[in-house]
């Protein structure tokens, strides 16, 4: 069995969630030869880095959904997680099965706002049909709105300027500053700089007062947004919000409360166990970590989950995992882009070689093990 670990009958591993560090996680298992149980509520994973480029160019959402049944086989079940009993260490789903699980990785990532997030229960089709439906939306529209200026924000704004330049872009933020706090200040005038360039009307340091009373991610007439701080009216035809992500943790909360952290991500120690539990990891979003919620960090954490477990298994020690450094590439569509790599300004040439062609989608396919359509 080459590589494979031989361990006893009892041994499996469930993992909750299969976005970056869940396929992370199963993927070292699979090749180790350790059984496990990977769920998630959709059939396929999504490749959400490039999420903001598939609402804006046909074709490309295909691209961003892998189906997890072609790797995994059965070790992958559809499912919701809708309960977890760790001292039968059993996990509930919603269709009433039980799955008894050795060691538990969570890996339920966060939830947010479509198109940047895909959050929902169904078949990867569907999904995919969704995105193709956006783009539809954003060519008939003649002046978009992007709601929020965090790095979803700004590269979305950027992504519908460059593939329909003739269009009105604006975009709202409730900060002066765009991107995350965590990035250099030279980095994000760049992006400011950047949205300028491209036509990108800005209106910073306000909030949209009215945003639930919209309709998003439709082209329609006449939509008003009221500014808190402004008399003015914005008046578009099509809203993008790019706001509000939340961990997603509606399967373990009720479980793990005291392990919970104020933003409701769970409480690890250096291994990235959960506090009180050494056979319950908890890794990517919502992984109480002091780190930028990155796929590339999240990857990480599914690898070195696993590498514990094995540790553990074969009584080796455990590895501490390390925060990585503040390194982020933004996407400023796709001929342009600018980032921090270790605490280094990089500008458009190596972020558009890098990310912004086509968005990391070949990585995942490799790592899913299947070929990516054309």
């Amino acid at each position: 069995m080459g590589s494979n670990l031989s361990v006893d009958e009892s041994v499996r591993v469930v993992i909750i969630g299969g976005g970056f560090s869940g396929i992370a996680a199963a993927n070292k298992l699979k090749s180790s030869g350790v059984p496990f149980v990977l769920v998630d509520m959709k059939d396929a994973f999504h490749h959400n880095v490039a999420a903001l480029r598939a609402s804006v160019e046909s074709g490309f959402a295909r691209k961003t959904f892998i189906s997890y049944k072609e790797s995994f086989e059965d070790s992958f079940k559809q499912a919701r997680v809708v309960g977890i009993n760790v001292e039968t260490q059993q996990v509930l789903l919603d269709n009433n099965e039980e799955l008894h699980f050795s060691h538990l990785i969570i890996a339920t990532g966060s939830i947010g706002s479509f198109p940047g997030k895909f959050n929902q229960t169904g078949a990867k089709e569907t999904a995919i049909q969704m995105y193709e439906d956006l783009v539809k939306e954003v060519q008939k529209a003649k002046h978009v709105v992007v709601v929020g200026g965090g790095s979803a924000g700004v590269e979305m704004a950027a992504e519908v300027k460059t593939d329909y330049p003739d269009k009105e872009v604006t975009l709202i933020h409730s900060r002066v500053a765009l991107a995350d706090v965590e990035l250099q200040p030279s980095v994000r005038q760049a992006v400011k700089d950047i949205l300028l360039k491209k036509g990108v009307r800005l209106i910073l340091g306000q909030r949209v007062s009215n945003l639930d009373k919209v309709v998003l991610n439709v082209t329609q007439e006449n939509i008003e947004l009221v500014l808190d701080k402004d008399p003015e009216i914005v008046s578009a035809n099509l809203i993008l919000c790019c706001t509000g992500l939340k961990i997603n943790s509606s399967s373990y909360i009720s479980t793990f409360g005291e392990c919970v952290a104020s933003d409701e991500s769970l409480k690890v120690n250096e291994y990235l166990q959960v506090e009180g539990y050494p056979n319950v990891y908890a890794v990517g979003d919502c992984a109480d970590l002091r780190e930028l919620k990155m796929a590339f960090h999240a990857s990480n954490h599914g690898k070195l989950a696993v590498t514990n477990i094995l540790n553990s298994l074969t009584e080796k020690p455990l590895k501490a995992y390390k925060p990585g450094s503040v390194s982020m590439l933004l996407s400023m569509g796709r001929n342009d882009g600018v980032g921090q790599v270790n605490g280094c300004h990089v500008g458009r040439f190596f972020v558009t070689m890098v990310k912004s062609k086509n968005i990391f989608v070949q990585n995942s396919w490799k790592d899913m093990g299947q070929q990516m359509p054309k």
